[in-house]
């Protein structure tokens, strides 16, 4: 039976529109994006295959093109209209952070900078750039590494820091091993740019690791 052939309040749009996304689950959702299911599966029974298969949504999502494409069911269109949707949910979060004014929850930075790094494999360290009153005014990838390391320059981050007149940064940088705990490598590198940035009167507000689960803070764990 395909899906417009169920009761209306049983079809996974109608029933968004109705209660709000959060009381459907993973499938309902993704069947929601999707549209279509395929011959023999309506989509939500396409979209509860292909997540058993993979391993679930972050999987899924992170499944390169070529990957994507031998799913039964699945193409090129589809992984443009899920990748698509991860990269409006960054923008979403980012656009909330720029549009609070200046930034007083770290739990709203967690939310955008986890949601950056979360699909790499690769480890990246980046800064959120913020002015004197903590308005966001840039957030950049400054150094690209491998698996488990990336080489930071503090002179470079001082240079860009001065380049974009901020007056304090939050630094981050993501674990692809998974494992959010900072390193000592992590720590030591964290009171070098601290000292070199403080030299130009620019304070760190925090240092985020990210890893799978809830990022670490080190303003959280006082040590800065």
């Amino acid at each position: 039976m395909r899906i417009k052939d169920w009761p209306a309040g049983e079809r996974p749009r109608q029933r968004l529109m109705a209660a709000g996304p959060g009381a459907l689950s993973d499938a309902e959702l993704m069947a929601a994006l999707l549209g279509v299911g395929r011959a023999g599966e309506d989509a939500v029974a396409l979209s509860r295959r292909i997540l058993q298969q993979t391993g679930g949504l972050r999987a899924l999502f992170e499944l390169p093109l070529a990957d994507f494409g031998r799913l039964p069911g699945l193409g090129q269109t589809r992984w443009v209209q899920l990748q698509a949707a991860l990269e409006l949910c960054r923008r979403y979060l980012r656009s909330t952070l720029e549009r609070e004014g200046p930034l007083t929850d770290p739990g709203a930075a967690r939310s955008y900078l986890s949601a950056q790094f979360k699909s790499l494999e690769r480890e990246v360290f980046a800064c959120l750039f913020l002015d004197a009153r903590h308005q966001i005014i840039a957030f950049e990838v400054l150094f690209q590494g491998t698996l488990d390391c990336a080489t930071v320059h503090p002179r470079e981050v001082v240079r860009r820091a001065l380049g974009l007149n901020a007056g304090a940064v939050i630094l981050a940088h993501n674990h692809p091993s998974g494992v959010a705990e900072p390193s000592m490598a992590d720590r030591a590198l964290t009171r070098r740019l601290c000292e070199a940035l403080s030299l130009v009167e620019i304070r760190v507000i925090d240092h985020l690791v990210v890893g799978d689960g809830a990022a670490t803070s080190f303003a959280e764990r006082g040590w800065l």
